[in-house]
C-alpha cells in the first residue's frame, strides 16, 4: 500500500513539476521533443539514492544514462556497449563518466561474501577484483575496505570503456573519460585520478557544476 500510495503522489506531481520546467524554462519541452544532445555520458549504479540529473544539478536532456548494479562494466556486456557505442558515435558526448558510490550494496555483499543468486553471476568481476586486491583490502579498516573497493571498480569501469575502439577513436578528437565517486552521506562527488593504476588519488569535482 505504501509503494502505491508514493506512486501515486509522485504522478500527481509530475503535472507540477512540468508546469513548474515550463515556467522557469519555457522552450526546455519543446527543444527536447526535438531531440536530444547531451555531454556526458553517466553510467552508474542503479540505487536509488544515485539520480545522476539531480546530483549533477543539470536538466532533462544533459545527460544520456547507462545504470547497473553496482555500475560493473564488463566488456562482453551488450547493453552497456550499446549504449557507449551509441553516446559516443552517434550522440557525439564529449564526456563519459563511470561513478560509484558510497554504501554500495553490491560492493558489501561481495566483501561479505554472500550469496545472492542470479546476482552472483553480475557481481563476478566485482569479486575478481577483490581477489586480486586481497592484500591490500585486509590492511584497511572495513569502511576504508569497502571505499577501496568502489573506487578500484570504478577505476576498472574506466579501463574498460577506455579500451573501446570507439571510445580510443573519440579520444582522440577530445572525449574525456572520468571516474566519480559520490558520497550519498554528503552529495558531494569525487574525482579520481585515472591516470596512476596503484593507488588513488581524489580531488573533488568541479567539471559538471551547473552554471548560475
Amino acid at each position: 500500500m505504501a509503494t502505491q500510495d508514493r506512486f501515486t503522489t509522485a504522478l500527481r506531481q509530475n503535472k507540477a513539476w512540468a508546469a513548474q520546467i515550463s515556467k522557469e524554462n519555457p522552450d526546455l519541452f519543446r527543444k527536447l521533443s526535438a531531440g536530444q544532445h547531451p555531454e556526458i555520458l553517466w553510467i552508474g549504479c542503479s540505487d536509488s539514492r544515485c539520480p545522476e540529473t539531480t546530483l549533477l544539478g543539470l536538466n532533462p536532456g544533459d545527460v544520456f544514462v547507462h545504470r547497473n548494479i553496482a555500475n560493473i562494466l564488463q566488456p562482453s556486456d551488450l547493453s552497456s556497449t550499446s549504449v557507449i557505442e551509441y553516446a559516443v558515435r552517434h550522440l557525439g558526448v564529449k564526456h563519459v563518466v563511470v561513478c560509484g558510490h558510497t554504501n554500495c550494496g553490491g560492493v558489501s555483499a561481495v566483501m561479505a561474501n554472500k550469496q545472492l543468486g542470479v546476482l552472483d553471476s553480475w557481481l563476478l568481476p566485482l569479486r575478481k577484483l577483490r581477489d586480486t586486491n586481497a592484500s591490500r583490502l585486509k590492511s584497511l579498516p572495513a569502511d576504508k575496505a569497502l571505499l577501496q573497493l568502489v573506487e578500484l571498480n570504478v577505476l576498472a569501469g574506466v579501463k574498460t570503456v577506455k579500451q573501446k575502439s570507439v571510445v580510443a577513436e573519440a579520444m582522440k578528437k577530445g572525449l574525456k573519460v572520468h571516474g566519480l565517486v559520490y558520497d550519498v552521506g554528503s552529495g558531494v562527488l569525487q574525482e579520481l585520478d585515472t591516470s596512476v593504476s596503484d593507488k588513488v588519488v581524489r580531488k573533488r569535482l568541479t567539471l559538471f557544476k551547473k552554471e548560475v
